[in-house]
């Protein structure tokens, strides 16, 4: 098994530019920073998830693709239970993220996405933040562990394409979920309304997503060289984290602070119309 999820070979790089030909026309996305970074040597990417996690992800992997990087996603075990589904996730590069798949990987030294948020920062509620990412540590121990570097990035656009109508705690609150929660455990079966999807709309009562200009940002590599040995320490494991989570803001200002300006000089009129 870890053979087969360290040898996945990925498609050509026609299909990436065919299935996000679409989204790119209508996104337009930009990626800043990557120009700065090494890219030849692995590792562990950490960001946001946005809503849905499916306006961006395409957009950044088969950018990544573009420049040489074949990065292998770490999804929610949600991903593997939908028949076609699970197997479109396998052929882009995705494994279960689970703590010895991650090891397979980063023992093979592969680049590696992950997002903290998980399936809770996609079923995202109203008027929460762009990081949700709880009291989770498990990516800074793995990077810790196997001595890989984080490269912090901040995706911004998709969480203003769509605006959030119904959430989580709407629906659960619902007499109706309440009460048929007593016959079927509902709120056991979606981790208490962490996994349920909220009910959008973009433009107008539609669920088309609003063309919001996707901006992708890239902060310079984050070393766990000074945590070497200390996996297990809680202190360590937090301190990096925070740091993480701080470069990861400090993108997030930096792309609004660009998108001014760009949205200024660049967006056309029915980019700025509609967005």
């Amino acid at each position: 098994m870890a053979n087969c999820i360290a040898a996945f070979q990925p498609p050509p790089q026609l299909a990436y530019d065919m299935a996000t030909l679409v989204q790119r026309a209508y996104f337009a996305p930009l990626f800043l920073g990557l120009n700065a970074l090494d890219l030849e040597r692995p590792a562990l990417w950490v960001g946001n998830h946005t809503l849905y996690g499916l306006l961006d992800v395409p957009l950044m992997v088969r950018e990544l693709k573009r420049r040489g990087v074949v990065i292998r996603m770490l999804g929610d075990r949600l991903h593997f239970v939908v028949p076609v589904w699970n197997a479109l996730t396998k052929c882009s590069g995705g494994v279960e993220g689970s703590r010895a798949n991650c090891a397979t990987l980063m023992q093979a030294g592969q680049h590696i996405l992950v997002f903290p948020g998980g399936a809770r920062e996609v079923c995202r509620r109203k008027g929460e933040g762009q990081l949700v990412w709880q009291q989770r540590t498990g990516f800074a121990r793995m990077a810790i562990e196997h001595g890989y570097d984080i490269i912090p990035f901040a995706s911004l656009g998709p969480n203003e394409a769509l605006d959030i109508v119904l959430d989580a705690k709407d629906i659960t609150d619902n007499f109706v979920w309440r009460s048929l929660n007593k016959v079927v455990p509902l709120n056991k079966m979606t981790r208490n309304g962490d996994a349920i999807l909220p009910i959008t709309k973009g433009l107008g009562p539609t669920l088309i997503p609003r063309p919001q200009r996707q901006y992708f940002g890239f902060g310079q590599r984050i070393s766990t060289q000074q945590w070497q040995g200390q996996s297990d320490n809680k202190d360590a494991l937090w301190a990096l984290r925070t740091q993480t989570e701080e470069a990861i803001a400090n993108q997030f200002s930096y792309l609004y602070s660009y998108r001014e300006k760009d949205k200024h000089y660049n967006w056309g009129k029915w980019r700025k119309k509609l967005a």
